[in-house]
């Protein structure tokens, strides 16, 4: 197998692009060994005997497979967590999702009559000073002043 470092060197030259890039069809690497001027090397190239090779990019391919991964919710456990529970979900973002959970409820009791409209407001302001946690809480709450039965909502 002949050394062709000094075709390489030419070809990577005509080409514009690094000798790694320098492919060299290993058939044909007793012929070019001849070859020692940037015309024979032209030649070669226009015959399809030395080519650039494509760049190579970065592969995607584990960062996507990582992203549907996180998408189900994996990968987000105590160990990968870096930063306090408010700065992953702000405390706004979550007193928003949980107040507009409660108001929902109680509109939804309010509307289908199964609390008065007195009982609403009153609840409703205690929702907004945050004196229930979750949905579930205010219902034990209606449930415990005797504004719901047992089976309601």
């Amino acid at each position: 197998m002949p050394d062709l470092a000094n075709q390489r060197r030419l070809a990577a030259a005509i080409l514009k692009c690094g000798e790694g890039r320098v492919w060299i069809d290993p058939a044909s690497q007793e012929e070019l060994a001849d070859s020692v001027t940037r015309a024979d090397i032209r030649s070669a190239i226009k015959a399809g005997v030395i080519r650039r090779k494509a760049v190579r990019g970065t592969s995607r391919a584990r960062a996507k497979i990582r992203a549907k991964e996180l998408a189900k919710g994996r990968h987000q456990g105590p160990g990968s967590r870096r930063g306090t529970p408010s700065s992953r979900v702000p405390r706004k973002e979550r007193w928003m999702r949980r107040i507009r959970a409660q108001r929902e409820l109680l509109a939804e009791l309010r509307d289908g009559k199964k609390i008065p409209a007195k009982v609403y407001r009153e609840f409703y302001r205690r929702a907004k000073g945050g004196m229930f946690r979750s949905r579930s809480h205010l219902l034990v709450n209606l449930r415990l002043g005797g504004h719901l039965p047992e089976a309601a909502a």
